[in-house]
């Protein structure tokens, strides 16, 4: 036995504890990642527009408000209830400071008490006329009718004519080009009507005898190469890892193409994993492999996880 793959096997050939600990933590890991990264991007998704969108509209409409409706003086009127701010320079309406320090929670655990008649007044039209409960409901059907307009503006005329002047502009940035172009590949393939329909995906011996590679059935071919080959043909779209975007297009004989039990998502998830995420109904079921050690007429079992990284080789075998 080689001395180096002692801690990987005990000696009764099973993995060791610190291996058996090792592929836990991992097949936890695989369990944990995935939901958790969604939610976090999610998270940083909803943070993004409100930090860089919704925040700074709120703000704007909110100071327009306050700009329209404040009643600030520099002493207190005669008539009417006012009260002094923080400061005791400013007046305004007692309404206002009692409406506040009574719902002032509703903006957070944290949010400070106002200490200028201004604040109030701002914190006063948040609470009352701007409460997220309004605010964000009115922002996503604001939203949808702006990308209705937008899409129904740059579709077609003199809109695409734009979009595409703006492509070529930011095709000729350094560095920007280059992470633009991938992100519009994705958001093409994903957002945009396609006029390829997928039929089904199979699997073809492509691009030599041996190597199989997955594509999309795309329709029949041409009537002069199914005559050729004395029987139908297929044109299938070969798309390339990880960008599903691009590929090429082949014609093959449809008794060569292997129909695979695949949606056209989960061969997509596929492409783009580099061939990581395989569906669980795909996934097969490695055995140990049985090798015929030479020279010692006995065969041994090498126990060949489906992990990379706890392969045992023929010298970790015993005799």
């Amino acid at each position: 036995m080689n001395p180096s793959n002692t801690d990987e096997l005990s000696p009764a050939g099973s993995p060791s504890t610190a291996t058996t600990f090792r592929r836990a933590i991992l097949h936890g890991l695989g369990i944990v990642m995935p939901p958790l990264l969604t939610i976090l991007l999610f998270v940083w998704a909803w943070n993004t527009t409100e930090n860089y969108v919704l925040s700074p509209l709120e703000s704007g409409i909110r100071n327009v408000l306050v700009w329209k409706m404040q009643d600030i003086h520099d002493t207190k009127p005669a008539g009417g209830d006012y009260v002094a701010d923080s400061t005791g320079k400013k007046f305004l309406p007692s309404y206002v400071v009692a409406y506040v320090d009574q719902n002032l929670h509703r903006l957070g655990p944290y949010e400070p008490v106002p200490q200028t008649a201004l604040a109030y007044w701002h914190r006063y039209v948040q609470l009352v006329y701007l409460p997220r409960t309004v605010v964000v409901p009115f922002f996503l059907l604001m939203f949808l009718i702006l990308l209705y307009f937008l899409g129904r503006m740059f579709a077609n005329g003199i809109g695409r004519f734009f979009v595409r002047a703006m492509d070529r502009f930011i095709g000729r940035v350094p560095v920007v080009s280059n992470v633009y172009s991938s992100v519009k590949q994705v958001t093409d393939f994903v957002f945009s009507e396609r006029d390829i329909e997928f039929n089904r995906v199979v699997a073809v011996e492509y691009p030599r005898k041996g190597i199989w590679s997955i594509g999309f059935v795309t329709g029949q071919s041409m009537a002069d190469i199914s005559a050729a080959a004395n029987e139908p043909v297929l044109s299938v779209l070969m798309p390339t890892s990880p960008m599903p975007v691009t590929g090429f297009t082949v014609t093959v004989r449809k008794s060569e193409a292997v129909d695979l039990d695949l949606t056209i998502d989960q061969a997509i998830q596929f492409i783009v994993s580099c061939g990581v995420v395989v569906p669980a109904k795909q996934q097969q079921a490695f055995s140990r492999l049985q090798l015929n050690l030479p020279g010692t007429g006995k065969e041994a079992s090498n126990a060949t996880p489906t992990g990379g990284g706890d392969t045992a080789g023929p010298s970790a075998l015993t005799d």
